[in-house]
């Protein structure tokens, strides 16, 4: 297993909208494998394969268990928002409050192609919609008010600083 580089906050490849898996094969397997070591090395509970520069549909999370998602496709069940501090690992060191719905079901497939489906709730439900949303190219900040978007513009800006020295380095 290797522990890949994480895509942060400005690189344009994080709005990519991410494609459907086809294939289930060793390639697959390495790269699930690989993000669950990259997940870990960084105290992340989740994390989507286009935040390391694979735009295909797939994430790991790490909740309740080691899960991960193939394809997944979101249905809300309960559109009551439930509210969670949210933090990104390609927006490090920003955490805030977002209000997503409170009860989904997501069906998927799993590592091998077999499909499945869950109810979620809670801590759960909001990691496999934050993971969701990076496959379809959206990220946190666009989860928040303009008003919490104004709050964090310093963190923001410091990001964007931070990313352009690693680009010109």
């Amino acid at each position: 297993m290797t522990v890949r580089t994480i895509l942060h906050f400005p690189d344009p490849r994080l709005r990519d909208v991410s494609a459907p898996v086809k294939n289930f094969g060793a390639e697959l397997q390495t790269l699930i494998d690989d993000m669950f070591e990259t997940m870990q090395s960084v105290d992340g509970i989740g994390l989507a394969a286009i935040q390391l520069a694979v735009p295909l549909r797939i994430s790991v999370i790490n909740v309740e268990e080691p899960l991960a998602l193939i394809n997944p496709q979101i249905t809300v069940l309960d559109a009551a928002p439930a509210t969670h501090e949210e933090g990104c690992l390609s927006l490090p060191g920003i955490r805030t409050e977002v209000a997503r719905p409170k009860l989904i079901k997501v069906e998927a497939a799993d590592r091998t192609g077999d499909l499945f489906d869950l109810k979620a709730e809670g801590l759960l439900a909001a990691c496999i919609q934050h993971e969701v949303d990076h496959m379809d190219g959206k990220l946190l900040m666009d989860r928040i008010s303009p008003l919490k978007r104004t709050a964090l513009n310093t963190e923001l800006r410091n990001l964007i600083a931070l990313h352009q020295n690693r680009a010109s380095n």
